[in-house]
């Protein structure tokens, strides 16, 4: 009976100390551009530290934060936010990782479904009825000028650029110069302290678009528009990057996506790697052109 009711008060207590993380959505259907109110709650902190994703950047891609507010104190965290999706469809907030101390809790996925409201086949009935009214030839070209200058324009831009593509010398498409303007880019990333500040999401999302920029114009494959598993398929496919190389980018990118969608916090050391192993890639890269070129030649 005892290890009974010892077992009961050890529950209880255990209950009754823990953090508890909750969270609510407004509205599950929402209208083009309407609003909603998104809300996670964490009670019985006892004075521990809550880290989260960045103020208006907890959310995924498609939902638009309009307000982010946080409420802490020595019992509670509170955070409120007011957001709104501008695409039709269903959308998904996943799981977001909140840790507390050395915990790490996580809320449930929400679907939220976004509809246009405008229906089908709705009259809009004119104020006033349409006039007609006889236009000269100076009304026309009026009417129209903006057009035929602006067509004008765009077929000398075509020529401009048959002729720079025919004769002109791509000096900057040398791999020695895609290796030196990504190394300066690399270097105003680091100037920008994300790193010290610990502003992860910012570093990751400029450090990978720099590499998918990079690996673009170096290995002419097209990175900046594959999304991560697809790029990674073609490199070993492709067998144009090293091994080593290829490591380096399939783990900065997967860990890159996950930050991006809030579910990884990385540390600073982990950054520092990153950032330091993208940078020695670079460098390398010439290496992996050069054994291709003499894969061709044989």
């Amino acid at each position: 009976m005892k290890k009974i009711l010892f077992t009961i008060c050890f529950l209880i207590c255990a209950t009754a100390f823990s953090q508890i993380l909750s969270s609510s959505i407004e509205k599950k259907t929402l209208a083009l551009g309407e609003t909603n109110l998104f809300i996670i709650k964490i009670v019985n902190l006892t004075g521990q530290n809550v880290s989260a994703a960045a103020k208006d950047e907890l959310l995924p891609f498609h939902f638009e934060e309009i307000k982010d507010s946080i409420g802490v104190n020595t019992h509670s965290y509170e955070r409120k936010i007011e957001f709104a999706v501008y695409e039709e469809g269903k959308f998904t907030i996943p799981e977001l990782e909140f840790k507390v101390g050395d915990r790490i809790l996580k809320t449930i996925p929400y679907e939220i479904e976004v509809v246009n409201t405008a229906k089908k086949g709705d009259q809009i009935n004119d104020i006033m009825k349409n006039k007609e009214v006889k236009l000269e030839t100076a009304d026309y070209w009026q009417l129209y000028k903006w057009y035929v200058l602006a067509a004008l324009a765009l077929i000398a831009l075509i020529i401009v650029t048959i002729i720079f593509i025919k004769w002109g010398r791509k000096k900057k498409s040398s791999p020695v110069v895609a290796t030196n303007q990504t190394l300066k880019e690399l270097d105003s990333l680091k100037k920008k302290k994300y790193i010290e500040e610990g502003n992860y999401r910012s570093f990751y999302v400029e450090l990978i678009d720099i590499s998918r920029k990079f690996i673009t114009r170096q290995y002419h494959l097209p990175a900046d528009v594959l999304l991560t598993d697809d790029l990674i398929q073609l490199m070993k496919k492709n067998n144009t990057i090293s091994q080593e190389n290829e490591k380096v980018v399939e783990e900065v990118f997967l860990r890159g996506d996950l930050v991006k969608f809030a579910k990884t916090f990385p540390d600073k050391e982990t950054m520092e790697k990153d950032f330091t192993e993208i940078r020695e890639f670079v460098k390398r890269s010439s290496k992996d052109l050069e054994f291709e070129n003499l894969r061709k030649d044989v």
